[in-house]
């Protein structure tokens, strides 16, 4: 990092630098793939952590896992080769102070969340939900909200919705149709979702944002690498945790307008698959948010392989940019190529749209933003080697860092609190014992009306002739059977004892 606040990225006929004071103003990193998008990340992830500033990425590949393992070593020529020809005076191997997360606990950290912190739009996306399954979802939200049912894991929302489904003329005249069939639907929705590993998700204790603001003693900003390598097999569910990630930290952190440095960097790998078929909805909330998050002093980045891949609500707001090269064979690849080079500042000195073809490997155009939050004309750059390992840290390695870094006490073992599952179990139980305390009550009435009549059938037969005896006395026969029989089909939980 240099001395006046900005992180080198590379030079060309100069440096280039990312301002830390605009690093707010968001970001994106694009290019094919194989064109060395991975490297730019980490050499920026490089730059925040040293200028103290905590960083959020995930980790799709595994590559960037090296960030926690010194680099570079002398006899690797071709890094100090580049180092020497961009003029990267001290250039050498580094570590990175990095805490390793997982949703499935086994490469990081387990990584938390409760269902009712998700909340229903973001759950439904997940879900995959239609807009009528959605609508059930909320209904569902909603009476957990009133009835206070803490929603912390899938078996808690699945003992709701069987609650809402036994209740869903009662709900229905309140809120809406609730149908069965949608239901049904969320259920099974809730069972694929949990085959995919979502249920190592929502649960407890869930994550406190504050252990991704942590820094070093000697003030660098630890790197929070998410392991996303088997996340990326369900792209629903990495996609929404992610955004559910950068919402809660724009629904928890305080206005504080633009500092002179981010108080944390958050890296959204594949970014394509937070806007392939989002509904309307979703993608106003995603812009709502990446729009204001800034004030609160969260740099966004967005990385993936088209600059098309990211809605124009959102790209308009992506002050730094850096573009690695793009193929053009097809009419839709020579668009990308056009977007791409529309959004830089134009630099008389070459066009954009034949170099971003022409780009070499670790080679990017790039625009960053200077005073006053002006774009910088677009720089043909030759990236900055990393100063830490180049490809994935070793498992033992891994483990390592685990051990140190003093989260495991907090975050490795779940918790299994009372819960919607629990409540619902315990109100059914009292139910259930209160229709048989009302069984019992209607059978001794039941059976005290009997022998009432009884008693007084035996006073008036005393005057009656012996025909009339026998024709009441099969009368009255009959009479208590039909009694003793309605009485036990009332009275079912008698049958078990």
């Amino acid at each position: 990092m240099s001395e006046d606040g900005k992180i080198f990225l590379g030079a060309s006929d100069q440096d280039v630098e990312l301002a830390l004071k605009y690093a707010n103003r968001h970001g994106l990193i694009s290019g094919a793939t194989g064109t060395g998008k991975t490297v730019t990340l980490q050499i920026i992830t490089e730059g925040f952590s040293n200028a103290g500033v905590p960083v959020f990425v995930a980790d799709v590949k595994g590559d960037l896992s090296g960030l926690a393992v010194e680099g570079a070593e002398p006899e690797k020529d071709f890094l100090y080769s580049r180092a020497e020809q961009i003029g990267l005076d001290g250039y050498g191997p580094a570590a990175m102070p990095v805490v390793f997360w997982d949703l499935f606990g086994e490469k990081g950290h387990p990584v938390r969340a409760t269902v009712t912190e998700m909340g229903p739009l973001l759950l439904s996306q997940m879900l995959e939900l239609n807009s009528t399954q959605e609508g059930v979802l909320a209904v569902t939200f909603r009476v957990a909200d009133e009835e206070g049912l803490p929603l912390l894991d899938l078996e808690d929302l699945r003992a709701l919705l069987t609650n809402v489904a036994e209740r869903r003329a009662e709900l229905s005249a309140r809120y809406g149709n609730v149908s069965a069939a949608s239901v049904a639907a969320i259920q099974r929705r809730l069972l694929q979702l949990e085959d995919q590993g979502a249920k190592h998700f929502f649960g407890e204790p869930r994550l406190d944002l504050n252990d991704f603001f942590r820094t070093t003693r000697d003030g660098r900003g630890h790197v929070n690498i998410l392991a996303a390598d088997r996340l990326m097999m369900t792209p629903k569910l990495y996609a929404t945790f992610l955004l559910w990630l950068l919402s809660e930290l724009f629904e928890e952190l305080p206005e504080i307008g633009d500092p002179e440095k981010p108080i944390l960097v958050f890296f959204f790998d594949e970014a394509h698959l937070l806007f392939d078929d989002a509904p309307p909805a979703l993608l106003d909330r995603i812009e709502q948010v990446v729009r204001l998050i800034r004030s609160k002093g969260v740099g966004v980045f967005f990385s993936t392989q088209s600059p098309l891949d990211v809605p124009d609500s959102v790209s308009r707001q992506l002050g730094n940019r850096v573009q690695h090269a793009l193929r053009a064979y097809t009419p839709k690849e020579r668009r990308a190529v056009r977007a791409a080079a529309e959004t830089f500042r134009p630099n008389p000195d070459f066009n954009s749209v034949d170099v971003i073809t022409e780009l070499g490997i670790g080679e990017a155009l790039v625009s960053t933003l200077l005073k006053k939050g002006v774009p910088a004309e677009v720089e043909r750059t030759l990236i900055r080697p990393p100063s830490s390992r180049l490809g994935p840290a070793t498992d033992t390695e891994r483990t390592a860092i685990m051990k140190e870094d003093g989260l495991g006490r907090i975050y490795d073992e779940a918790i299994d609190r009372h819960s919607a599952a629990e409540i619902l179990a315990e109100r059914a139980e009292r139910a259930a014992e209160e229709a048989e305390a009302a069984e019992k009550r209607a059978a001794k009435e039941k059976e005290r009306s009997r022998k009432t009549k009884t008693s007084s059938s035996r006073s008036r037969s005393r005057r009656m002739s012996s025909t009339e005896k026998a024709v009441n006395q099969a009368v009255r026969t009959g009479t208590s059977t039909l009694i003793r029989e309605l009485i036990r089909g009332v009275l079912g939980g008698l049958k078990r004892r």
